[in-house]
C-alpha cells in the first residue's frame, strides 16, 4: 500500500482517487475549492461521473501542506492552465524521495513545456530531488470511474520511477505500461486534443465517417512529424499516449475537445463553447503553444493550423475545410 495525494478534484481526479483507493491506497484528495470538496463530502460523487461513488476511505482535504507532506505520490490534476500555480504553491511541501506524477495534459504557451517541465521550473532547486512522470493515454475518467477496462503509458526518463508508478495500477481497472520518451508522451497527449477540435468541427459541418477517419490519420502525420523533429521517438506516436488516445478524443461521446469543436463548427465562439461544456477544454489552451511549436520547428501543420485559423481567427469552418482540401497535391509520405 502506497500514500497518495492527489492534487485537483475534477473529473480525472475523483475517477483516479477511487481507482487507487479502491486497490488498498491510502488516497488524499485535494482540491483548492471549498463548493467541490463539500459536494464531494456529502454525495462522495462528482456531478460529471455519473453512477460511480468515491470511496469513505478517500479522505479531502483543503490545506495543501496536509494533502502533501506525508505522500509518497503526489499526482497533479488539475487542468494544465493551473499546473504551474499548483505547483509554485505546492513547492514549500515537496520533499526528496517523493515521486511526482502529471496527469494534465498540454503544453504552457509562454514556455512551450510540457507540463512535467512547467513543474520542474516552478520547483526550482527541489526538482532534482524528485522525479516527475507523466501519465498519459485513452483514458476517459467516465469509464475509469466505473471501472472499465483502460490502458495507461507511465513516462519518465527515470524509468524505475516510472515503474512506481506501474506498480500502483496493479489490480484495478487500469493496466500500465512505461516509456522514456516522455516528451514524446506529453506531445501526444496536448495535439491529440487539438485534433480532436478538428473532428468535433468537422462532425458539425455534416461530414462523415471518412472525413473523420482522413483528421485522425493525417493528424497522427502531424503530431509525429512535430514529434520527430523535437527529438521524439517514433514508436511513442504509435501507441497509446498516441495513436490509442486520439482514437478515443477524437470519436467519444465523452470527449470535452471533441464536443467544443463541434459547438464551435456550430457558430459558437470558443468561450460559449467551453460555457457550454462546462469543464476546461485542453485543445483550446494548446493551440497556441503547438503553432509556436510548428514555427520553431519549421514543421508543416496544416490541420491545426486550421484549427487556429477557426478558433482564434474566426475563419469560417466551411472555408477552413475547403482550403484544406484543395492544397497542393502531393506523396502521403510527405
Amino acid at each position: 500500500m502506497s500514500a497518495i495525494a492527489i492534487l485537483g478534484a475534477g473529473t480525472w481526479g475523483t475517477a483516479l482517487a477511487a481507482t487507487l483507493s479502491r486497490a488498498g491506497h491510502d488516497v488524499v484528495l485535494w482540491s483548492a475549492l471549498s463548493h467541490e470538496l463539500t459536494a464531494l463530502a456529502r454525495d462522495r460523487t462528482h456531478p460529471h461521473l455519473p453512477g460511480a461513488t468515491l470511496p469513505a476511505q478517500v479522505r479531502l482535504e483543503a490545506d495543501l501542506r496536509d494533502a502533501c507532506a506525508e505522500q509518497a505520490f503526489v499526482f497533479f490534476a488539475v487542468p494544465s492552465v493551473y499546473v504551474r500555480s499548483t505547483a509554485l504553491s505546492a513547492r514549500a511541501h515537496i520533499r526528496g524521495g517523493q515521486v511526482l506524477v502529471d496527469v494534465a495534459k498540454g503544453l504552457e504557451p509562454d514556455t512551450l513545456l510540457p507540463m512535467s517541465g512547467v513543474i520542474r521550473d516552478a520547483l526550482g532547486a527541489a526538482a532534482a530531488s524528485v522525479p516527475v512522470v507523466a501519465l498519459s493515454g485513452p483514458t476517459h475518467a467516465e469509464e475509469v470511474a466505473v471501472e472499465l477496462p483502460t490502458t495507461i503509458v507511465a513516462a519518465c526518463e527515470d524509468e524505475a520511477a516510472a515503474m512506481r508508478v506501474q506498480r500502483l495500477f496493479d489490480g484495478t481497472c487500469i493496466r500500465a505500461y512505461t516509456n522514456t520518451d516522455a516528451l514524446g508522451v506529453e506531445l501526444c497527449g496536448a495535439m491529440k486534443n487539438v485534433i480532436a477540435l478538428a473532428a468535433g468541427i468537422s462532425g458539425s459541418l455534416g461530414y462523415g465517417d471518412n472525413a473523420r477517419a482522413a483528421i485522425i490519420t493525417r493528424g497522427m502525420t502531424e503530431m509525429t512529424r512535430l514529434g520527430l523533429a523535437m527529438g521524439c521517438r517514433e514508436q511513442t506516436f504509435f501507441g497509446l499516449a498516441g495513436i490509442g488516445d486520439l482514437i478515443v478524443t477524437a470519436t467519444s461521446a465523452h470527449s470535452r475537445n471533441n464536443r467544443a469543436g463541434w459547438l464551435i463548427g456550430r457558430g459558437c465562439t470558443p468561450e460559449e463553447a467551453v460555457r457550454e461544456v462546462g469543464m476546461v477544454v485542453e485543445g483550446i489552451h494548446a493551440l497556441s503553444a503547438v503553432m509556436a511549436l510548428s514555427k520553431k520547428y519549421g514543421v508543416e501543420l496544416p490541420i491545426s493550423q486550421a484549427v487556429e485559423s477557426i478558433v482564434h481567427q474566426g475563419a469560417d469552418p466551411a472555408a477552413a475545410v475547403r482550403q484544406l482540401m484543395q492544397r497542393r497535391l502531393k506523396p502521403e509520405s510527405v
